[in-house]
């Protein structure tokens, strides 16, 4: 599970970097941008974020497990979670805004004064509302998904082992592939679909499938069951997703950018979209069980500073692209400039955040230094 997350947050950070090339809309924008940036992009957009979730409820699950007590659990994951988001709306994700209004918006003022008069004035400038979360919103949500969890399980004994029994019916069984990717095609056709307004409270569609992942992912940690019915149909999950991916690659080819699809294809691209997404997470699921159950020196290493790379790549990302979109590099040079240094400043943050005692907490490390003999060793 360890690698299936590290290997999903690696995908987030060139993902985040392709929008950038991308006709989509994102912070801060190439020039030009290239509407078949779009394709590659699709392979993963369906599921990246379902699978990062479903891996959230298998971890929150064993963390669980080791607590024993839904207070104490709520307690660890608002520190760990929680403190990390305060600090990362008050300090890490502030250039991004600015950014956004700058490029997008013609704001004309320096970043100094948008912080010292605009970014904590509660209100919204250009159409974002500030302050605000921006990428973390990731983490607002599986946050509270872990305390609707957490109220959950202070539900009878008896109730909660019914509906576990009952959800393990029809997951662990021949219905696998079929039930979960249906409810995700009627799940999106909730607001905003398929888009996304990182709105906690009015994101519908993403919560019903977010929160269903995160679900999905706890019930997992502690089904054998469940297990072995993923290593038994993740070979079809994978053909599934590609051929799902096929369809959907085409129509983008078809209709590039913001051409509107034909409405005879609206609900079949919605569908391929579905089952694409979880026929990705099951295979994914699959084949790190089946492949990369093993350990490496790198491991514990590379799973801790996965979160402090995802506090800080954004910022990064966008920080730099801004400095090279004017200057006329030629793209593909852009694109390597941006993945290179996004990797090494994620790198200098989480180990300056590492070794000093109190920064640990803010960038979500715990307050020990678990990992160091392994750093060391590797």
């Amino acid at each position: 599970m360890d690698w299936l997350r590290i290997g999903a947050f690696g995908l987030l950070i060139l993902y985040h970097v392709g929008l950038v090339f991308s006709p989509w809309p994102y912070e801060i924008k190439s020039k030009p941008t290239f509407d078949r940036v779009a394709i590659p992009l699709l392979a993963l957009n369906p599921w990246r974020l379902s699978l990062l979730f479903a891996i959230s409820g298998y971890s929150s699950a064993a963390l669980f497990a080791r607590d024993r007590s839904p207070g104490r659990f709520i307690r660890s994951r608002i520190a760990r979670l929680g403190i990390p988001l305060a600090f990362g709306m008050l300090v890490v994700v502030t250039p991004q805004p600015w950014i956004a209004l700058v490029t997008h918006r013609d704001y004309p003022h320096g970043f100094a004064h948008f912080l010292l008069h605009d970014y904590f004035s509660f209100s919204s400038i250009g159409g974002i509302l500030v302050p605000t979360w921006m990428h973390l919103w990731f983490v607002a949500y599986l946050l509270s998904y872990t305390l609707v969890l957490s109220a959950l399980l202070c539900l009878p004994t008896r109730l909660r082992a019914a509906l576990r029994k009952a959800a393990l019916r029809v997951l662990a069984g021949p219905l696998l592939l079929i039930v979960p990717a249906i409810y995700i095609v009627v799940a999106r056709m909730y607001p905003p679909g398929w888009n996304e307004y990182h709105d906690l409270l009015h994101d519908g569609a993403s919560n019903l499938c977010y929160g269903a992942m995160f679900g999905f992912g706890w019930l997992l940690r502690g089904s054998e069951k469940l297990r072995l019915e993923i290593a038994r149909q993740w070979p079809a999950g994978a053909v599934l997703a590609l051929c799902a991916y096929a369809f959907v690659a085409v129509m983008e080819f078809s209709y590039p950018g913001d051409t509107p699809l034909p409405g005879g294809d609206v609900l079949p691209f919605a569908f391929a979209r579905a089952v694409q997404c979880w026929g990705a997470v099951i295979a994914l699921f699959g084949i790190a069980d089946r492949y990369w159950n093993r350990d490496n020196r790198w491991r514990p290493v590379l799973a801790e500073a996965v979160f402090p790379f995802y506090i800080i790549h954004q910022t990064i990302i966008m920080i730099v692209s801004y400095w090279l979109v004017d200057t006329g590099i030629p793209t593909w040079t852009q694109f390597l400039l941006i993945v290179g240094v996004t990797v090494v400043g994620c790198w200098v943050f989480y180990r300056a955040g590492r070794e000093f005692g109190p920064l640990r907490p803010l960038i979500g490390l715990s307050r020990k230094r678990k990992a160091k003999a392994a750093l060391a060793a590797a």
